[in-house]
């Protein structure tokens, strides 16, 4: 064996082997992940990048003459001067977006608790109950939303009386309309991983903090939250990324004049036929989902030295 032969081996897990080889089988097994990647992201996005800077033609095709107009646009510049109408819908939906989030945490939190405190044989049937709306298509939770609210139902009744529609009006097309949608559909999106984080909760940690004179906001804020944070970190990642380009809610409760951004992008893509345009406010959309996860792993890293 040369002296070089002998340099370039290695043991690697009791196997005699040498760097190449341990290359090339690196390089094997994240071939597939790399290709993954590669077809279903970055080809993608570089495509959405290019073709935001496209121009629509007369009739809706697209001309690869390169142009900001669409950002401009989208900034609410246009031939009749400036308008927010654009910048509206990108703050509308991020607002709904993290409401949505934000009630979804607060209502998760005493729900996960609740079932993790229920006997181990019983939990099972609760965890089934909250998942159960995932068994029937959005569209059709979506209608049943319709229903629930028509002016037929108590809760219309409900808010006729007190003077906040007229009798015999549906609480739908509303801004309420869609918050309720959304809530519901998010909900088991930020229960399960919530939970799995509160059933391995160190209860010990609990009882010092209370043995230490710690009033309850001390207790939940550094022996509760800090052990549920990466449950609740993933729950609300699952809650406010779809929820930033939901559409279908949007459309059915709220009607035209509830237009978020991914009511947006899908009438830029449908019936005005404006591709340029709608990957522009893709990219937009996408930039401000980035923006607020960064935001959230920031505050998150935070809490845990409140």
């Amino acid at each position: 064996m040369t002296k070089h032969t002998q340099s370039s081996t290695r043991i690697w897990f009791g196997e005699m082997t040498t760097r190449r080889a341990l290359r090339r089988r690196g390089l094997l097994h994240i071939t597939p992940g790399l290709f993954w990647i590669l077809m279903f992201l970055t080809i993608p996005a570089l495509a959405l990048i290019a073709l935001s800077f496209a121009t629509r033609g007369g009739y809706g095709e697209i001309q690869w003459i390169f142009t900001f107009e669409n950002y401009t646009r989208l900034a609410g510049y246009g031939l009749f001067g400036w308008s927010p109408d654009y910048l509206y819908i990108l703050a509308r939906s991020l607002w709904v977006a993290l409401v949505t989030t934000v009630v979804c945490t607060a209502l998760a939190f005493p729900l996960s608790f609740y079932i993790a405190k229920k006997p181990k044989h019983t939990r099972y049937i609760w965890l089934t109950l909250v998942i159960i709306p995932f068994w029937t298509n959005l569209v059709i939770r979506t209608y049943a939303w319709q229903l629930v609210l028509s002016p037929d139902l108590p809760i219309a009744k409900f808010a006729a009386v007190l003077g906040l529609i007229p009798a015999g009006s549906p609480l739908y097309p509303s801004s309420f309309a869609v918050y309720m949608g959304m809530i519901s559909a998010f909900l088991p999106f930020i229960v399960l991983p919530l939970y799995s984080s509160v059933e391995k909760l160190d209860w010990s940690l609990v009882e010092a903090a209370y043995d230490l004179y710690s009033d309850k906001r001390r207790v939940f804020m550094q022996a509760i939250l800090p052990q549920t944070l990466p449950g609740l970190s993933v729950g609300a990642i699952l809650t406010f990324v779809p929820a930033m380009g939901m559409f279908l809610i949007p459309d059915f409760l709220g009607g035209a004049k509830y237009m978020l951004v991914g009511n947006l992008i899908q009438q830029q893509f449908g019936k005005s036929r404006d591709w340029p345009f709608g990957a522009a406010v893709s990219l937009a959309l996408m930039a401000l989902t980035l923006i607020g996860l960064f935001l959230f792993r920031r505050k998150g890293q935070d809490i845990e030295v409140v």
